[in-house]
């Protein structure tokens, strides 16, 4: 069926193709015949085009070249823009991801420094348990009990203290016996030595605290210092 209704609106073109034919060599032979009584009725097969239908044509294909380049400058003119609003998210996006992450480090830092004053106040508490316990004689072989109860009172004070700092972020580190670290340690005095090495932390009279990785309240030392060598690092600032 739908082979039948090509097939008839072929033979429908074909022979609308040919009336306008017809019509053509007509209106030639007709004009030929107004302009010369004695020319053939026969249409010339070797006919021109008419110079109208040939501007046509031409103007056709002018026009046609035109809207392609029209086009042409056009798709490259959007694909121009495309590429410059693509860079223009590129680096907003990067923006947005350097602030968001910026954002939650100032966040996560407020979070954990905004206690940096109390925990600087915290630490004076701990250090003077430690005082306490410096100030209690050595265990020596029958002591009064009241002295071995209070020394083992304070001691289980301090342990369970420093350990709830720890919980917390605030780390008491020993500086006895290690290098002088300026980002660490305040040197509070020089003692001349030849059983350490120049620099070394012969005494810690307080631990350096930290908070979270970062120095709270630096530890006070004694610095050793060998004859005719160079005097400890002060601590900068």
């Amino acid at each position: 069926m739908q082979g039948n209704d090509q097939r008839r609106r072929f033979s429908g073109a074909f022979d609308l193709v040919a009336f306008v034919r017809s019509a053509y060599f007509l209106h030639m032979t007709n004009d030929t015949d107004s302009h010369n009584p004695d020319a053939s009725a026969e249409p010339s097969v070797s006919g021109s085009v008419p110079q109208d239908a040939e501007a046509t044509v031409n103007e056709t294909h002018a026009g046609s070249g035109s809207a392609a380049e029209d086009g042409a400058s056009r798709l490259a003119e959007l694909e121009g823009l495309l590429a410059e609003a693509h860079d223009k998210w590129v680096r907003s996006e990067a923006e947005m991801q350097n602030l968001r992450a910026r954002t939650k480090r100032e966040v996560e830092d407020a979070r954990q420094y905004a206690v940096q004053k109390f925990a600087r106040d915290t630490v004076e508490a701990a250090e003077n348990l430690r005082r306490a316990l410096s100030s209690i004689p050595a265990k020596a072989e029958g002591e009064n009990d009241l002295v071995t109860k209070i020394r083992e009172g304070i001691e289980g004070t301090e342990r369970s203290f420093l350990s709830i700092l720890e919980r917390h972020g605030v780390v008491a580190h020993d500086a006895a016996g290690q290098p002088f670290d300026a980002n660490l340690h305040q040197a509070m005095a020089e003692q001349p030595s030849t059983e350490h090495e120049h620099g070394t932390v012969i005494q810690a009279w307080t631990p350096a605290w930290t908070l979270h990785g970062r120095l709270l309240k630096p530890a006070m030392v004694v610095v050793a210092k060998n004859e005719g060598g160079a005097t400890a690092e002060e601590p900068k600032g």
